[in-house]
């Protein structure tokens, strides 16, 4: 069994929620879950309780909310408080995090959206001072749309994009909400962009990224995304405990800063008009 590494998190976004992989996610060190209330079509955090309610007390947790029956998305205070009581019991424990889920669905619609967003953002510390959490973030898919935003209570986590699929202006974006912001902790999620096997990268070669060349692409794709942009955690998705053996295991490799800084210098030029 290996030591808990807090580096990884075992995202259950279209995850089938199977004991079978929480117990091998210990196994591997993997001791961090990140789902959300409308993950598994709102029957997350009960499927957790049932299918591993006694799993549940070796990880922390982190979960979501924003989105509500039906695809709406609000964050109107008193339906945000009203999800956060509603996973406290649905998963029979306090979580360790609640993020605002996408805030930018709502925030590019409104009047006023720094007030909103500090306004949601309230409601998690608030939150977090009731017990109701141990801390408090914001999870931004399209970090671009919130440019325009001004501060918010510092946040113990924010979770953005990270890997070689983001895009400059989008990286660029997510670094600018961290400065901004200051959050004690960045998380990067869906450091693959949706590609799955060793076919989906084309010509493009991920190996180039780690210092000893060794590993496969996906563990150098893996490990690449923890500097596009810098963060201390990924939550990565898979029901394949064979999946995550190979990232837990791609975390001893070594990332080539110099590839790195060469490859931020390419996305700058290729946004450059000709």
């Amino acid at each position: 069994m290996r030591g808990a590494d807090p580096r990884v998190v075992l995202g259950l976004h279209r995850s089938r929620h199977e004991r079978g992989l929480l117990k091998e996610a210990l196994e591997l060190g993997v001791t961090a879950l990140d789902t959300s209330a409308n993950y598994l079509g709102f029957r997350s955090h009960e499927t957790l309780a049932k299918v591993a309610g006694d799993l549940l007390a070796e990880f922390t947790i982190s979960t979501k909310v924003g989105f509500f029956p039906g695809g709406e998305h609000s964050l109107d205070p008193v339906r945000l408080l009203q999800a956060v009581e509603g996973t406290v019991r649905d998963l029979g424990r306090e979580p360790d995090v609640v993020l605002l889920h996408n805030p930018e669905h709502t925030l590019g619609s409104v009047h006023e959206a720094h007030a909103v967003l500090a306004q949601a953002c309230g409601v998690l510390v608030d939150a977090t001072a009731q017990g109701l959490c141990q801390g408090w973030g914001i999870s931004v898919w399209d970090t671009t749309a919130l440019a325009g935003i001004g501060d918010v209570p510092r946040p113990d986590v924010l979770m953005v994009r990270a890997g070689l699929f983001v895009g400059v202006g989008d990286l660029e974006a997510s670094e600018r909400l961290m400065k901004r912001w200051r959050p004690v902790s960045v998380w990067g999620m869906s450091p693959f962009g949706g590609v799955r096997g060793a076919g989906g990268w084309g010509e493009f070669e991920p190996l180039a990224f780690l210092r000893d060349g060794q590993g496969s692409q996906q563990q150098a794709a893996f490990r690449a995304a923890f500097h596009l942009p810098a963060v201390d955690a990924m939550a990565v998705g898979t029901d394949a405990p064979e999946h995550l053996r190979e990232l837990t295991e791609a975390l001893e490799f070594t990332v080539d800063g110099g590839v790195v800084k060469e490859y931020r210098k390419l996305l700058r030029a290729l946004r450059q008009p000709v």
